[in-house]
């Protein structure tokens, strides 16, 4: 909401708002000259309002929705308000369960890094890029594309991109079933002119595939996907890979940020930025340098031997994922990982994918759920102490700690040279990182 805020601004229209607290992003937005008020209610509204933009966390009764309504006023959502934005440029939407803002921002910065200035939002901010978004003067919207609420059904990109395709959000959807029946939706919001980017080895990837109406290009290790990564090393966990297309080399690059998980980002930015216009030997040239999205395996500093990284995994697979690329990357004698689970609902639906998550972690600690649009009747379900129990079932050391100033305690007193601490979730975990980080006296 933010980011496409600073974009309506940019583009000449007059942006007023407001939010539930004060925050950094806020006070950017001010100094940007959109009209920021704390706290919902109905007399945030302007009287001349043409159209009211409002999130899918936003509930039907907020006061500022409901006097919008009342007085005529054109609502969209989020996504409506971007797939309008979208419509007069090439858009590039990327979907999937995983990696979405990772791989928005990479492919972000290499078509601006081109000299192509693109239009782009993305979930996170990015330094190199200088916030979650911007207008371009090129004919490129690069855009990441959330399936919450089935809100990329409002887009219609010219290239359409999926990362992968898993079980979540299963506060709105039925089951995978349903899940993948929304991807194939997606998939058919690109025209029959456009191309489709996938996970040519995610089995509901290809069956979207299948019922694609455009080009589709698929993208891996395995031999038969179209644009194929072979690893030749792993570098502190970066990976150096050859890669081809449909059989013939293609380019050799070392992947900008560590893990096996951003070795497939990779590969689908080099799919996409092959068909935008980029000489194709310098692709790899303008990927190399990319340094990730805010709160994806972001290092804070080390101080003391401790080595702090804060990190905005709130899946299982992205758990897994990112706990084994912290360990290659960094090699600690201890991984210590403050994870913050985020909603009930998510936490009780995988309960047991999340108890075998932390398997490259040392030590788990865990504060209460951060409570986001559930019902209060969900906390009755499932509770963090939950969690630990099953951790340990599985073999970890997991242990409930409910607040941040016990954790933040804890940590002070444990903590110890050759450690690499994590604090890791969608919610506001890393406020426990930032307090580490100043007690080891680090400079930020």
């Amino acid at each position: 909401m933010r980011a496409i805020a600073s974009m309506l601004q940019r583009q000449g229209a007059s942006v007023s708002g407001s939010d539930a607290v004060l925050s950094s992003t806020i006070d950017r937005l001010v100094r940007e000259g959109v009209d920021v008020q704390i706290g919902h209610q109905g007399g945030n509204i302007p009287d001349q309002c043409d159209i009211v933009v409002y999130s899918v966390a936003v509930h039907e009764q907020n006061p500022e929705l409901v006097r919008a309504r009342e007085g005529g006023i054109e609502t969209l959502k989020y996504s409506q308000m971007l797939g309008a934005l979208m419509e007069s440029k090439v858009g590039v939407a990327i979907a999937g369960t995983h990696g979405k803002s990772t791989t928005t921002g990479m492919l972000a910065y290499a078509i601006r890094h081109a000299g192509l200035d693109p239009s782009y939002i993305v979930g996170a901010s990015v330094g190199q890029l200088g916030g979650p978004s911007d207008v371009g003067a090129g004919k490129h919207f690069v855009a990441e594309a959330c399936e919450y609420d089935r809100s990329f059904l409002n887009l219609s990109p010219k290239i359409g991109v999926i990362l992968n395709i898993e079980e979540d959000h299963l506060d709105c959807y039925r089951d995978i079933d349903d899940i993948v029946e929304a991807f194939k939706a997606f998939a058919g919001r690109v025209g029959s002119e456009g191309l489709l980017v996938l996970n040519g080895e995610d089995r509901h990837c290809l069956a979207v595939a299948r019922s694609a109406r455009c080009e589709v290009q698929t993208f891996g290790m395995s031999d038969d996907c179209d644009w194929q990564g072979h690893v030749i090393r792993h570098d502190r966990g970066r990976v150096v890979m050859n890669v081809t297309f449909r059989g013939a080399p293609f380019c050799k690059i070392t992947t900008p940020l560590a893990g096996l998980h951003n070795a497939y980002n990779t590969l689908a930015c080099i799919a996409v930025l092959y068909h935008t216009g980029i000489e194709f030997r310098g692709i790899p040239y303008r990927l190399q340098n990319f340094k990730g999205a805010h709160r994806r395996m972001t290092f804070k500093g080390t101080g003391n031997g401790v080595h702090v990284v804060d990190d905005f995994a709130h899946h299982p697979t992205e758990i897994q994922a990112t706990l084994r690329a912290l360990r290659e990357a960094y090699d600690p004698k201890r991984l210590i990982c403050v994870f913050q689970p985020h909603q009930h609902s998510r936490t009780r639906f995988l309960l047991k994918d999340f108890a075998r998550s932390f398997g490259a972690a040392d030590e788990v600690i865990l504060p209460d759920i951060y409570f986001v649009r559930d019902s209060a009747r969900e906390k009755d379900h499932i509770s963090a102490s939950d969690l630990a129990a099953q951790i340990r079932l599985n073999g970890g050391a997991a242990q409930y700690l409910e607040t941040f100033e016990r954790i933040i305690h804890h940590l002070q007193e444990h903590l110890r040279d050759g450690d690499l601490l994590v604090t890791m979730g969608a919610g506001d975990v890393w406020e426990i990182a930032n307090e580490i980080v100043q007690w080891l006296g680090i400079d930020r």
